[in-house]
């Protein structure tokens, strides 16, 4: 056999190599990396629980599925990550439900001022029928683009600023406060009297500094992870926002998997919801710690009736085409 014939059965063999590889659903081409995102960074709750997540799916499947974790914005802001999920760039993104918003608009009526209780009726709607509800809703969207995999808490937020303490509803007159790009978050900040300003949470520290805004509004761990508290001291209990976080799946790529790998991942987020949960509470108290030792000025409002008496006009303006939603929420006990 000559040097030629050699040569091309070897480039043949190379070439069956190379199919075999790439049909073989057991070889090392066929091991799928979902990538995931967050704005937060590593250690904050939603990212340990996505984490942990991929760790189980990682064991499950033998290292067939694993999740890569892209944290403190590396993909951009919440607006971006949508975007890349919607179009396949990404598969997994931690969103809270603000942005959601206006693609699903039950979704609104949990970023309405002053919807729940508290922390446990927040958790008994999510964890219950509203809760699954809602994210059929949005997994079944003609154009979200989006599977709705599992709710994560987020806390109750509150306002902070550069300025003053706000003990009254009056303190917040004429204050610049960042809030999430959702027309109901502005309409909620000016009906409490302030200057609501639409940014990304990627736009906010340089706003800080440059007097763009005089501060924003978010949870403790938030506030603290992010040392907000360098540009903005006086943190004021005014409770006006609790909304749940979501983690959603791009539609793009969950239509490629098969139904048993849909069905684990569906499974793992589920789990996911409850140990976020655990993690947040514990990191809830961490961080107002940290808060103090850092010389946050934390003021707690007694009254909340006149906040809640001035966003009135917000439900009036989003709360009657979800009225019967709305209901259900609020016969949740």
């Amino acid at each position: 056999m000559d040097r030629r014939t050699l040569l091309r059965l070897g480039v043949f063999s190379t070439l069956g190599t190379l199919a075999t590889n790439l049909v073989d659903p057991t070889s090392a081409q066929s091991k799928l990396v979902l990538k995931a995102t967050d704005v937060h960074p590593l250690g904050y709750p939603t990212v340990e629980a996505v984490l942990a997540m991929g760790r189980k799916l990682e064991a499950a499947t033998d290292g067939r599925l694993s999740i890569q974790m892209y944290p403190s914005m590396q993909l951009g802001g919440e607006k971006e990550m949508i975007e890349q999920a919607q179009v396949g760039a990404l598969a997994i993104a931690r969103i809270s439900v603000g942005p959601m918003g206006p693609l699903v608009p039950e979704l609104n009526v949990f970023n309405l001022p002053f919807m729940f209780r508290d922390d446990a009726h927040m958790e008994k709607v999510i964890d219950g029928p509203i809760g699954d509800e809602l994210l059929k809703k949005l997994s079944e969207h003609p154009t979200a683009g989006l599977i709705g995999l599992c709710w994560m808490n987020a806390g109750t937020r509150n306002v902070y600023n550069s300025k003053k303490p706000i003990k009254s509803i009056d303190d917040l007159k004429g204050l610049k406060i960042r809030m999430m790009g959702n027309p109901v978050f502005v309409d909620t900040m000016n009906a409490l009297g302030g200057n609501g300003v639409a940014m990304g949470f990627d736009q906010l520290v340089n706003a800080m500094q440059t007097g763009v805004v005089d501060g924003a509004e978010n949870n403790y761990p938030t506030y603290a992870t992010g040392q907000h508290y360098r540009y903005a001291k006086y943190y004021s209990l005014t409770g006006h926002l609790m909304i749940p976080e979501i983690l959603v799946f791009s539609k793009k790529t969950w239509e490629t998997l098969s139904k048993d790998d849909q069905a684990l991942i569906a499974r793992f987020a589920k789990e996911a919801q409850q140990e976020e949960r655990k993690l947040w509470y514990a990191m809830e108290e961490k961080s107002r710690n940290e808060m103090e030792k850092a010389g946050v000025e934390i003021t707690n409002i007694d009254d909340k009736k006149p906040f809640q008496d001035a966003v009135k006009p917000v439900w009036e303006k989003y709360a009657k085409q979800h009225a019967e939603l709305i209901k259900r929420i609020q016969d949740v006990q």
